[in-house]
């Protein structure tokens, strides 16, 4: 199955969506669906299918295309109930609890035999230079253990 958004209108404060929806079949078969999205509604304008549906077929086939066309039609907030504030990453605190935070990914990471580093990166949504940065602010911070002796 896939679900292609086609185009968009916007016309007085009011947005339309289509899809383009294709179900394919192992035997061959293929249905071809134009999805409409107005507002909070998703509807079925145009259905094509090769061979042609029968009536129980096309009885069953909103079944088929709930599921994807709604996570490809419907926006996450309104799925999800109220919104939070979009970022793209996610929050951090700052400062000393923010090293300590970046110490204990860290260690998780090293005791399961996984990439540090990448933790990190997950965990704050930084890049790696950034990463590392953090990671030598923890060092620096004496919670982690330090990379080299000094001399």
């Amino acid at each position: 199955m896939s679900v292609r958004h086609s185009w968009v209108v916007n016309e007085g404060g009011a947005t339309t969506s289509w899809f383009d929806v294709r179900l394919a079949f192992a035997d061959g078969a293929r249905v071809d669906a134009l999805a409409v999205l107005s507002g909070q509604d998703v509807r079925v304008e145009d259905v094509r299918a090769q061979p042609p549906l029968s009536l129980d077929d096309l009885a069953v086939l909103a079944e088929w295309l709930e599921d994807p066309l709604f996570e490809a039609c419907v926006p996450a907030p309104a799925r999800s109930g109220p919104a939070a504030p979009r970022r793209a990453r996610p929050p951090w605190p700052r400062g000393r609890e923010g090293r300590r935070l970046v110490a204990r990914e860290y260690r998780a990471a090293r005791e399961e035999g996984g990439d540090p580093v990448l933790a990190v990166m997950r965990a704050t949504g930084h890049g790696r230079r950034k990463s590392l940065r953090l990671i030598g602010q923890a060092r620096d911070d004496g919670f982690l253990t330090p990379r080299r002796a000094r001399r």
